[in-house]
């Protein structure tokens, strides 16, 4: 009995590899990995549009704080986050109301344990799936969650940093990875010089502001590739812009 035209559609084609990018925003990580060849699902509590912009690939709709990285798993070669700045980058200024902010924070567990919530989501949302995981953030964030691994201008980067993507283009070697000479480059930095649409090379929705209310039901942006259905109505409580309570 032959196989169905749909059966063998897919027969001879290679995979692309997939990642996930979670508090994705606008996409900066998004658009490099699509250059690069790879296909992305985004997370995010909220979609974010500014003019013409939006995100490029497949969206959920979903509080990070309630994903399971067990279910990427075996699916998911990279994982990709950015999550929120503002605390770290206001506890970093000079100014007397930072420093409050700042000592009342550590003093108190329960405050300690929301601001840090969605870094350390994406910590260990990687741990759970098992797969590279690089989290970028700003310097701010180093006395809090710790030193990053490596920094390209004011972009830090924690975890798997020099695993971060096959390389599909020229790319030239970077310092930093202790004489190891891997490659940190996306193609929009490689044939532009210039990071995409002029924003982050990472993701550019904890710099922007926010477009909440736009998809108040919560759907997916497209797809199905987590089972969700066409009315993917997903549970949000956080994600990128918010805190835990």
């Amino acid at each position: 009995m032959s196989e169905s035209p749909s059966a063998n559609s897919h027969q001879g084609c290679p995979m692309k590899p997939l990642a996930v990018d979670l508090c994705c925003g606008l996409g900066g990580w998004t658009s490099g990995l699509l250059t690069e060849g790879w296909d992305v699902v985004g997370f995010d509590i909220e979609r974010h549009i500014y003019g013409d912009q939006k995100y490029p690939a497949q969206l959920v709709l979903q509080d990070i704080l309630t994903l399971d990285g067990h279910q990427f798993r075996g699916k998911v070669s990279l994982i990709t986050a950015s999550p929120p700045c503002q605390f770290f980058s206001y506890c970093a200024m000079p100014w007397s109301r930072a420093k409050a902010l700042s000592a009342k924070v550590r003093a108190d567990a329960t405050l300690l344990e929301q601001e840090l919530a969605l870094f350390n989501a994406c910590v260990r949302i990687g741990q759970e799936a098992g797969c590279p995981t690089i989290i970028e953030n700003v310097r701010g964030a180093q006395p809090w969650v710790g030193r990053a691994r490596w920094n390209y201008g004011s972009f830090y980067l924690w975890g798997d940093v020099p695993a971060l993507m096959p390389v599909t283009f020229k790319a030239s070697k970077v310092s930093g990875f202790d004489g190891s000479g891997r490659s940190f480059q996306t193609a929009s930095v490689e044939h532009t010089g210039t990071k995409n649409t002029g924003g982050s090379w990472f993701n550019v929705a904890h710099n922007t502001t926010s477009g909440k209310g736009r998809n108040p039901d919560g759907r997916k942006n497209g797809g199905d590739w987590f089972g969700a259905g066409d009315d993917a109505s997903l549970q949000r409580k956080h994600g990128s812009k918010s805190k835990a309570p």
